[in-house]
């Protein structure tokens, strides 16, 4: 992508028939923030309004990737403070924005290069058209920084073929485009080399009907997807419905396979992770499988606004970003120690918070 100015954070362009939005930190990946967010929905509306656009594409400036997630300085400020107030306000913000572009009329490209990390998923998953390259590194790493995977991702991840999504869940690892196609996270795999040339192409669309054949002629031969290779001892793996038992059997799996790498890097991670995040995640997941995308945003709502006043965000954002020490010291610091008492609280509403509010949420989307 071109480089842009460096004080604006969000950037509409109109190309041909193409509303074309930018996202514009590219030294902090596009971390999305809420004036961010306000932004884009002005972009949104103004399109959205233009008869002339017909599709609308999202990018990042920089090569680094679409969006890196969300502002989670920000959100540590708010999780150490007596009020966490600016951090709920930021996941209400964040979560009507995701669900509105699920339902936004026009053709959504989303280009996932690059990084493509939490927040990113949320405003890249829910649209229309979904684009992975050869430089995608997506996931949801929130079980890592001491919650829970938000923004739809559980949604996304508990209709992943077999048990791929429980193994994203609960690990937080980054996978490539080819993986994310597999997971159901991307419809299109398309070079890097010709994202330019595809958005071009895209000016000059007339008929929205003909977004979907423009990006299936841009499509390359995927690689092989890495988790599609691994399914069978994934999907026997990841199967229990306890983290406890879901260690056990990546534990003896490695003992097994010492040359299995992805199953060490995921002992590796569970290991490692928040245990009450991660409880959290497993309960999310499931029910996560029977909810509309609009009914997920709501749990996440309130499990990311309880996370907000718990101790493991704070200090899981502390160890990664802030102090960058790498050693999170979660409460309690195992998974025997989180009780179910515990794990359901983070579905309770948040204290002295009115819940989410969508609309139609009953409606699949």
């Amino acid at each position: 992508m071109a480089d842009q100015q460096q004080e604006t954070p969000v950037l509409s362009t109109i190309r041909g028939h193409l509303g074309l939005i930018t996202l514009n930190r590219p030294r902090a990946v596009n971390a999305l923030n809420v004036p961010m967010i306000g932004m884009i929905n002005q972009a949104l509306d103004d399109f959205e309004q233009d008869a002339n656009v017909k599709a609308v594409a999202i990018v990042g400036a920089g090569d680094r990737g679409l969006c890196a997630g969300g502002d989670v300085v920000a959100l540590y400020r708010a999780a150490a403070s007596d009020d966490p107030g600016q951090g709920i306000d930021f996941f209400r913000r964040e979560y009507d924005f995701d669900y509105r572009i699920s339902r936004y009329p026009k053709p959504y490209v989303a280009i996932m290069n690059g990084l493509v990390l939490g927040g990113g998923i949320g405003l890249s998953v829910p649209g229309s058209h979904r684009v992975a390259t050869d430089s995608t590194r997506t996931g949801m790493p929130e079980t890592g920084i001491g919650f829970s995977p938000d923004v739809g991702g559980l949604n996304y991840l508990s209709h992943a073929p077999g048990q791929a999504g429980k193994h994203m869940a609960l690990t937080g690892l980054h996978v490539d485009g080819a993986d994310a196609v597999h997971a159901g996270l991307a419809d299109y795999y398309v070079p890097d080399a010709r994202i330019e040339e595809l958005l071009t192409r895209l000016e000059g669309t007339e008929n929205p009907g003909t977004v979907a054949t423009t990006l299936q002629e841009f499509e390359a031969e995927r690689p092989a997807s890495r988790l599609a290779e691994a399914a069978s001892w994934i999907d026997a793996d990841y199967a229990p419905d306890t983290v406890e038992e879901i260690l056990a059997n990546l534990e003896a799996r490695v003992a097994k396979e010492p040359e299995n790498e992805l199953a060490a890097a995921a002992l590796t991670a569970i290991r490692r992770n928040s245990p009450t995040g991660m409880k959290t995640a497993l309960e999310g997941l499931s029910r996560a499988a029977d909810q509309s995308l609009a009914e997920t945003l709501v749990q996440d709502f309130r499990t990311s606004g309880n996370a907000l006043f718990a101790h493991d965000m704070a200090e899981g954002i502390r160890a990664q970003v802030i102090d960058k020490d790498r050693n999170p010291q979660w409460q309690p610091r195992t998974l025997e120690d989180v009780d179910r008492q515990t794990v359901l609280g983070f579905f309770g509403p948040v204290p002295n918070h009115e819940d989410l509010r969508l609309p139609d949420e009953g409606e699949k989307p």
